[in-house]
């Protein structure tokens, strides 16, 4: 029998482990990067570890979060993360230079290597045939010191892609269009691999679209073939040596099959406030449009942007819209601004905002009260934008385009606008905003700068064989880490300050929560299915760790927030029976008995008011060793002195 990509990919990296579906695998990680969101606590987990230089093949710290500086907290981190970088042997790229994901694509990724980021949209990079994951910072840190990432082995779900896409419908539908199929849970525990004649017609820039918005799917990954497409985008970025082919042997066997015509696709929009609450455009059609957002990781790059620039020459946005634009990087602001394509942008009425994540998570732009939102982003949680009653609707370029022109929700194959954009032979180079890491040598003078809103690391406590402690917080499906942990101008800026940060925890579902669990003490925090979806941040868990959480009891999990609670020490354990959920309530004394002969044999019995409920899990030897230890930092160091 051959093997998928994934498969293929994991095997050349194997380190320990079997590669049955749903076991346990430790891999070996070629490449990292981080954001400055999640960068500077990830650095600071990589400092606990005492080690002097990153073992990867390239690590890369990017700033594109947090560049809205209203205050020192902003500029602070930014500093101390150049510092930490050029001592321990990182590569920085600048605060301008672009979006984490797009750079990466543009300048690092390679095909057949491993890349994990503390950041949940990382598998774009599967748009070059690369196998990367979103991952907790502390996983990062981990892998930056040459250590192993541990996943379970995922199934492999194949996407056939068949015919080509009709004018105006682009890879975003395709997103929308799996995203309607499989659901925000229906790639949990899987790798979504990409094949079919269909792939033939898509860019590499269409390409990372369709993977980066896997991660809505919950899939573990998202993966293309790296093909002749592959070489001749990065022989086009100077590049060519980094090219090798990765294919799935023909006979290799997938665990589904979905079959997709590109010829039939329409133009699609996710309805707030869940990436697939997907309709067709028509559908919607005349709804009034308050503001579109152009950019993110998901749809920044040069290929969306000559798009819009082509639909909106000659034209002006309605008078009743706001319309930003913010390229990916400073290659794709470059090349636009070299063709005289942002010229056609910004003559229409369109603000050029930075090369940065901005409106995507909150930083700027924020639409106004109960306004209508169209955005070419990834992710439509509610508040997520920064006005909690805003509606939000995610789009590709052509039907944002269509909407600013017009001012209501139009089907962009309707307008008659003719586009034609082709790949260029060969990109604007230019990594004056990457600066190198020093020398070994170099690098013993160096002194890492900490400014006072840097904080310390909260550690996990030893998960103990009995846990006794009221439900500080009920919370319902499809919990987010936005709620858990919100992002926003406002919040972000405390994000290297778990003390301070805490304060806002769960306050989108519950205001009165930090102060209820920190009275508390100690507490249980039950939710319902898919807890934890959305970002990577491991805030979400650092956060509740801060406030005295000792276990979360859900009806399931997403995969990368179940790791990092894991990873922080704290107990996520799941209803056998879903029902059983009905049964507690907020405030009920809960009792965990016999936990560690629970976690070896999968079942924990719960004590609550009215009688028990069985709970289960499924730890490996290793997270049951962390759990005890009190999380990965802890176990870590543990290990360290055994050797």
């Amino acid at each position: 029998m051959g093997y998928t990509i994934a498969e293929k990919i994991i095997k050349a990296h194997l380190v320990s482990g079997d590669m049955t579906p749903g076991s346990e695998t430790a891999i070996r990680i070629d490449q990292t990067l981080t954001q400055d969101a999640t960068g500077t606590m990830a650095y600071l987990q990589f400092e606990a570890m005492g080690l002097d230089r990153v073992r990867t093949e390239r690590s890369v710290a990017y700033i594109d979060h947090n560049t809205l500086q209203t205050g020192f907290e902003n500029a602070d981190d930014h500093r101390y993360i150049q510092s930490v970088a050029k001592k321990h042997g990182i590569w920085f790229s600048r605060p301008g230079n672009g979006i984490c994901h797009q750079v990466h694509l543009e300048r690092f990724g390679k095909p057949g290597k491993t890349l994990i980021g503390s950041d949940s949209h990382t598998p774009t990079a599967g748009g070059l045939g690369m196998l990367s994951f979103g991952a907790g910072g502390l996983d990062v840190a981990v892998a930056m010191g040459g250590g192993a990432y541990y996943i379970s082995m995922p199934k492999t779900i194949k996407v056939n892609l068949t015919g080509r896409l009709r004018p105006c419908v682009t890879a975003k539908d395709v997103s929308l269009e799996i995203l309607r199929i499989l659901s925000v849970k229906g790639g949990v525990g899987s790798v979504i691999e990409w094949g079919g004649e269909g792939i033939k017609t898509l860019s590499v820039p269409e390409r990372a679209t369709i993977t980066n918005m896997g991660t809505e799917l919950g899939a573990t990954s998202s993966v293309f073939p790296s093909d002749e497409v592959t070489r001749a985008f990065l022989k086009a970025q100077g590049r060519e040596e980094d090219y090798s082919p990765v294919f799935a042997d023909e006979d290799a066997r997938y665990d589904r099959v979905i079959d997709i015509d590109l010829s039939t696709l329409k133009p699609l929009i996710a309805c707030p406030h869940m990436p697939d609450n997907v309709v067709t455009v028509e559908s919607l059609k005349g709804t009034k449009v308050d503001q579109v957002c152009i950019g993110s990781c998901t749809n920044s790059s040069l290929f969306d942007m000559l798009k819009v620039a082509q639909m909106l020459r000659g034209r002006t946005i309605a008078p009743s819209v706001s319309l930003s634009v913010s390229p990916g990087s400073k290659q794709v602001l470059s090349m636009l601004s070299q063709c005289g394509a942002l010229t056609d942008i910004l003559a229409s009425g369109a603000r050029l905002l930075e090369c940065a994540c901005g409106p995507c998570i909150g930083m700027g732009f924020s639409p106004n009260s109960g306004g209508v939102s169209l955005r070419t982003f990834n992710r439509n949680f509610e508040g997520r934008s920064g006005t909690k009653d805003a509606k939000v609707y995610l789009v590709s370029p052509e039907t944002a385009v269509a909407a600013a022109l017009t001012g209501y929700i139009t089907d962009p194959t309707t307008l008659g606008i003719d586009i034609k954009v082709d790949m260029p032979d060969s990109f604007r180079i230019d990594d004056s905003a990457v600066i190198e890491p020093a020398s070994s040598e170099e690098a013993e003078k160096l002194e890492v700068l900490r400014g006072p809103n840097i904080k310390g690391i909260p550690v996990g406590k030893p998960v103990t064989d009995e846990i006794a402690a009221p439900v500080s917080l009920k919370v319902g499906d499809n919990i987010t880490t936005d709620h858990i942990m919100p992002a926003g101008a406002k919040i972000l800026p405390y994000r290297s300050n778990v003390p301070k940060i805490s304060e806002f925890c769960f306050t989108v579902c519950d205001p009165a929560f930090p102060e209820r669990a920190k009275m508390l003490g100690e507490s249980i925090i039950v939710g319902g299915i898919n807890y934890g979806q959305g970002s990577s941040r491991e805030h979400a868990a650092l956060a509740p760790l801060y406030l005295g959480v000792r276990a979360v009891i859900a009806c399931s999990f997403a995969r990368i927030h179940a790791a990092n609670l894991i990873n922080n020490g704290i107990l996520p354990l799941c209803f056998k029976n879903f029902e059983d959920y009905d049964k507690l309530k907020q405030g009920d004394e809960l009792k965990l008995r016999n936990v560690y002969e629970g976690m070896a044999s999968g079942k924990i019995m719960l004590e609550y008011p009215d009688g028990e409920i069985e709970l289960t899990c499924s730890f490996s030897d290793r997270q049951t060793a962390m759990l005890k230890a009190g999380g990965l930092l802890n176990y870590t160091r543990l290990m360290g002195e055994k050797q």
